[in-house]
């Protein structure tokens, strides 16, 4: 970018900042969330920014650690374990006054089931939700599922008045749709209240006087504004101004100045995120992708040769400086089902990939096309330069197209998905079933929400099936351990690294890292004076 571009882009930002810094408490990132509507897209920004208006039934602490929220207790009934009861909290109001039951759960749980919604693999094996009385409902799921629990945090609640009151019943097929209701106005149970949102501009939310939790939890933010700021450089002149509070994707190249910059905190650690490439495996002929006709990917010695040209060290050393772990499964070590042995990344052996193009009938290569998030994971652009790099050396031509991650989420809704994308899964039920229905079932009106490759394999699809409905942890265990021995084989999926994360802001404040990159406003306390 020219040095005068950029810098008219800064001062552009600090102008914007300025009204807003000296009253509320700031929070920049990034990209923006893609909607306000809870059940429509499952995307980290998106889900980052709603958490702090709507509620689940249970929440996870920033380690990953499962809690009661709106729910006080649950239980798989003994006599029919197919069932989960959850008893409701009765001191609960939603943000316009109306009082909290179960009608707004059973309606909530129903409408993140339908067909649009970007939370229906969470609850794919949910065949009934229903109300024993104002304070209990009953999941019904197709066999024992005790791994349903670990996916409550993320199905939040809508007051059914409101919804239904406004239209809004119905997830829309566009997530950010002008048409829904819910898009762009919120009415959650959270411990802040919506006051204007400008997507892509800001989104201002103010404390809520009346949540139920407000004893319980600092809630020292009486103002909160939310700010994307897709340029790094700009992000860092509004921390460094005192415009911005919290920077929450902070620039790696940026982080010893910052932890040395008097007046200013840093925090790290590790995200639930891995960070992988991706194909269309399915389509006969791909539409960015010249290679005599044919679908290169759709041939296992291809994605075997692409894996071992990536030097994922060089990654690790070059580009994320430090800030990576290498991987060699799309999970990361805080989920059920990793191990040490899965997640060795392969050698990088680039003599050996050309002999493998070769024989799979490409000994000049060929030529793609990488699609990449620009304002979404950290150095996520600069990772797929050197991807691209890395395989023109033994002779796949790559052509990286960056795009804002809105544009990149809908690309991968879509059948056929992009050619070659590079995107990131962090596993919100800390358990790989969800990684396996999202990312590996063949997508149908339940699972493979998320599954842009194309891939479909029934076998597959029966043992996650099956994983789903067993009981016994040790036969499910041994399950996931067998399907991830399977999938890995297959390559369905190119794992890169899993990413750790580095969060800036005044002294003032203590947030530490979480592990989710889910930071829960509503525990940062008021500043010394």
């Amino acid at each position: 970018m020219p040095r005068g571009l950029a810098a008219a882009l800064v001062s552009a930002w600090l102008a914007l900042l300025a009204p807003a810094a000296a009253q509320a408490f700031v929070w920049a990132r990034s990209s923006d969330a893609l909607t306000l509507d809870p059940h429509a897209v499952d995307e980290g920004p998106t889900v980052a920014l709603i958490q702090n208006i709507y509620e689940g039934l249970t929440e996870r602490d920033r380690t990953g650690r499962l809690g009661p929220l709106l729910a006080v207790s649950w239980r798989m009934l003994p006599e029919d374990p197919r069932v989960w009861e959850f008893r409701l909290r009765g001191d609960v109001f939603f943000q316009d006054g109306s009082r909290f039951s179960a009608d707004d759960v059973v309606f909530s749980y129903r409408r993140a089931m339908q067909r649009n919604s970007g939370f229906r693999d969470h609850l794919a094996t949910v065949v009934a939700v229903e109300k024993r009385d104002e304070l209990t409902v009953r999941v019904i799921t197709r066999g024992p599922n005790p791994a349903f629990i670990e996916s409550t945090p993320t199905i939040f609640i809508m007051s059914r008045a409101w919804t239904e009151r406004h239209g809004a019943a119905l997830v829309p097929e566009e997530p950010a749709s002008g048409a829904s209701f819910a898009n762009a106005h919120a009415n959650g149970t959270g411990a802040f209240m919506l006051v204007s949102r400008q997507p892509r501009v800001r989104t201002e939310l103010r404390r809520n006087d009346g949540y139920w939790n407000r004893g319980h939890v600092p809630l020292g933010l009486a103002e909160l504004t939310y700010l994307p700021i897709p340029q790094a450089g700009a992000r860092i002149a509004a921390l460094l101004a005192g415009t911005v509070d919290f920077l929450q994707d902070v620039p790696i190249q940026e982080l010893p100045r910052l932890r040395a910059q008097p007046g200013l905190t840093v925090t790290s650690g590790v995200e639930n995120r891995a960070i992988f490439l991706g194909f269309d495996l399915a389509s006969p002929r791909l539409r960015a992708t010249e290679a005599g006709g044919r679908n290169p990917f759709a041939d296992i010695r291809v994605r075997r040769a692409l894996d071992l040209a990536i030097d994922r060290d060089q990654i690790q050393r070059m580009v994320m400086r430090g800030e990576a772990l290498p991987s060699g499964v799309v999970i990361p070590p805080l989920v059920n089902g990793w191990t040490r042995e899965l997640d060795t990344p392969p050698p990088f052996a680039p003599e050996r990939a050309r002999r493998l193009l070769a024989e799979a009938g490409y000994p000049k290569g060929f030529s793609t096309t990488l699609y990449c998030p620009n304002d979404r994971y950290v150095f996520g652009e600069e990772t797929c330069h050197a991807v691209a790099w890395m395989l023109g050396r033994v002779g796949v031509r790559v052509t990286v197209v960056a795009w804002p991650q809105a544009e990149l989420s809908r690309a991968l809704l879509r059948t056929p998905g992009p050619d070659f994308f590079l995107a990131g899964w962090g596993a919100p039920t800390y358990d790989s079933e969800q990684v396996f229905s999202a990312l590996y079932h063949t997508r149908d009106r339940l699972r493979g929400f998320y599954n842009a490759t194309g891939y479909s394999d029934p076998q597959t699809d029966e043992m996650i099936d099956r994983l789903s409905r067993e009981i016994d942890r040790g036969r499910r265990d041994a399950i996931i351990a067998e399907l991830w021995q399977k999938l890995r084989g297959e390559l369905i999926y190119l794992p890169l690294y899993d990413q750790t994360l580095s969060y800036a802001m005044k002294e003032a404040y203590d947030i530490p890292v979480d592990v989710s990159n889910m930071p829960k406003l509503k525990l940062v306390a008021a500043p010394s004076p």
